[in-house]
């Protein structure tokens, strides 16, 4: 008996630490009596994550009938506290969960929200101008398991080259990955957004591989809606309802990027400020697409196995069989018939996002950290 309570405290313990790392208002994700359905939304505060914050600002989830709940969550724990129920919905990144799933984790994708925020850029005036030039060379990266890293090694794999054997990993905080290129601690590096535009900006880099430019990469969906895998079964219709919301945001999003980015800065739900945000926002292309995200969940698996990422007997065909779930309402069929708003001064024009990039290079000295999309650890 002592033994027995032990480890029921003991995993209790465990479940109540994930759970913490949450913020949330309400524990229910069940529809209230003669209500709208209650669905609890999980962000971090990133600047990818402007669907999210747009869908409740513009009351695309009050339009399908949801009443939403934000859960506030930390990196460390996000992907457990998905799976374990704390919230019920997000949109994140394909690879980010893609092991996860492999080894088990209940969670589902749903649709792609956006394409290309993953880079490898070397040094303007060096020797290497294409991937195959990397062999042998350092590579920093903020942190090992990032998505920067997993892209990178998925690029090197798909070139040949062993990232495990062949390439040193060197790790540097992201707002310091352009200092250690310039003194030549390493050789290339792999970043996101905004890093990538403030390294280009500056004259720094040139791109050796660049998500939303570069075949087969540029077509490929980053960020999907996924939800918890039990969820998805027992409510459904809450869950298409959720993934429209974000799709219309998405699209919200693409259509006003520059309003999106001020929106999210001065809600506050992201530390950061408008100008950064907009060239962030407006470098990533929020098309949703429900076939797009399905490909990308299998050309990712088919590459992070070739890269060693995934377990070698890995059927990828069943992983992203097991990963994806079409929903009733969820098409893209339906999202080709939506329509939103154009806001007056919303928009990008190319010579104002000169101007923003020269600004953002101005600022090269501002930390970043909490402020990209994806510079976040798999642990």
């Amino acid at each position: 008996m002592p033994r027995m309570f032990f480890i029921r405290t003991t995993l209790f313990s465990a479940l109540l630490l994930l759970l913490i790392g949450c913020k949330k208002d309400s524990d229910t994700a069940k529809p209230a009596d003669n209500g709208p359905m209650k669905v609890r939304v999980g962000y971090i505060g990133l600047t990818c994550e402007a669907p999210i914050f747009t869908a409740v600002e513009k009351g695309f989830f009050k339009e399908e009938g949801l009443d939403v709940t934000l859960v506030k969550c930390e990196w460390a724990n996000y992907k457990d506290v998905l799976a374990l129920g704390g919230f019920d919905i997000t949109h994140h990144l394909v690879m980010y969960f893609l092991k996860p799933i492999e080894q088990g984790l209940d969670v589902k994708f749903l649709a792609g929200i956006h394409r290309g925020c993953l880079r490898v850029q070397a040094a303007a005036n060096g020797n290497i101008h294409s991937v195959k030039d990397l062999r042998g060379k350092r590579i920093g990266v903020p942190g090992m398991g990032t998505p920067p890293f997993i892209f990178a090694n998925r690029v090197l794999g798909a070139n040949g080259i062993d990232p495990g054997r062949e390439i040193t990993w060197v790790v540097f905080p992201a707002g310091e990955l352009g200092l250690a290129l310039d003194k030549g601690e390493v050789d290339a590096v792999a970043d996101s957004e905004p890093i990538g535009s403030l390294l280009l900006a500056g004259g720094k880099v040139q791109n050796v591989a660049d998500q939303a430019l570069d075949a087969p990469y540029k077509d490929e969906y980053c960020c999907a809606v996924l939800a918890n895998g039990k969820f998805v079964a027992a409510n459904p219709k809450a869950a298409a309802a959720a993934t429209r919301a974000l799709l219309k945001a998405a699209k919200w999003v693409e259509t006003n990027p520059s309003a999106a980015a001020r929106m999210s800065v001065e809600k506050k739900y992201l530390a950061s400020n408008p100008e950064l945000n907009t060239v962030a926002i407006s470098h990533l292309r929020y098309v949703p697409s429900v076939s797009g995200a399905e490909a990308a969940v299998k050309s990712a698996a088919i590459e992070m196995k070739k890269a060693g990422m995934l377990g070698s007997g890995t059927d990828v065909e069943e992983l992203a069989k097991r990963a994806f779930v079409h929903l009733d309402g969820v098409s893209d069929e339906w999202l080709q018939s939506l329509q939103v708003e154009k806001v007056a001064g919303g928009q990008v024009p190319p010579d104002e996002d000169i101007r923003l990039r020269t600004e953002l290079a101005a600022s090269a000295d501002e930390p970043f950290c909490g402020q990209v999309c994806c510079n976040l650890v798999i642990k």
